[in-house]
């Protein structure tokens, strides 16, 4: 049996986690000096029910090595004889690290496990690492060995297509995404910053005026970008407002020739912390890897517009 396991920053629902049996090992957000265990100690809807009466922003640790260690433990315990652990992208947190520290300590006590666990940096932020894992777990269901399951991860990791847009700015400031002159900038014009992964950093890759705007870039961009034969199914992710989520699936339903499963997930305190309310994600598998910057993007918007002007 192989177990999959992985860190609090995939964001799966419950419901996920349960059906296929995915072990989580919690991050922990210290909130005005108390310290919670994410998705154990404090709910989404808990903490977004009063982040914007917080005087400092919460901060957030990774999961300890002694965390890893120990699922991997109980994965062996319980008649695993195999383990892929799925971690958020090392450029952005150390569980990845943690993980790995934690792997090499079981090599200790289990030598006969060396080519039996692999620790996979998923150049990922939330859905983006749970796409990838919900895709290995959806594999192993239908069959697939180990070390197919490996080679999927490292193969198309760095194709996993993040978008992330956000109403309130200031978080993203907190958290280094944007200089307080590019807030400023984008207050003043009431821009809402989309963007995605790029070398497991978030980039802004597009500015848009409202949250129409919003659903019109990521339904074109996931039209001209999507892998059709490998996904299979797209997660929409949000913060605080599950309608934004859902209008963005009727829109992928009726404006595309998607017919694949479409789930929608809430964002966990651990990524809420650093994007705030009304954060609208999107994560699918793109074909190979087309560039995407500020610039493309523009240009892009530009072609669009003035195809629409000729048309009218």
């Amino acid at each position: 049996m192989i177990k999959i396991l992985a860190d609090s920053t995939c964001d799966l629902s419950q419901e996920v986690l349960e059906k296929y049996k995915i072990d989580i090992a919690p991050l922990t957000i210290c909130i005005k000096d108390k310290d919670y265990r994410d998705r154990i100690d404090i709910t989404p809807d808990e903490f977004y029910g009063f982040i914007e009466d917080l005087d400092a922003p919460p901060t957030t640790s990774m999961p300890s090595p002694a965390e890893y260690l120990k699922i991997f433990k109980r994965a062996i315990q319980e008649g695993h004889s195999s383990i892929l652990c799925i971690c958020m992208s090392s450029g952005t947190s150390g569980s990845y690290q943690s993980a790995v520290i934690a792997r090499d300590y079981f090599f200790e006590e289990h030598p006969e496990m060396t080519d039996r666990v692999h620790v996979v940096d998923s150049k990922s932020m939330s859905h983006g690492s749970g796409w990838l894992i919900l895709k290995s777990a959806r594999m192993r269901e239908n069959g697939a060995a180990f070390a197919e399951l490996v080679e999927f991860n490292e193969a198309h990791k760095t194709s996993v297509k993040h978008y992330l847009s956000v109403d309130d700015l200031d978080h993203l400031i907190r958290s280094g995404r944007l200089t307080n002159a590019s807030a400023f900038v984008g207050k003043l014009l009431k821009l809402k910053p989309i963007m995605t992964m790029k070398k497991g950093k978030g980039a802004i890759v597009a500015k848009e005026r409202a949250r129409k705007k919003v659903l019109e870039h990521y339904v074109s961009e996931f039209s001209r970008r999507v892998n059709d034969e490998l996904t299979d199914f797209i997660i929409i992710g949000y913060t605080s407002d599950i309608t934004y989520a859902e209008n963005l699936k009727h829109k992928i339903e009726r404006d595309t020739a998607y017919k694949g499963d479409i789930f929608i997930m809430q964002m966990g305190v651990a990524v809420g912390t650093h994007v705030g309310l009304g954060a609208l994600s999107m994560f699918f598998l793109e074909k190979g890897r087309m560039k995407d910057n500020l610039l493309i993007n523009e240009v892009h918007g530009l072609a669009a517009l003035k195809n629409q002007l000729l048309r009218n």
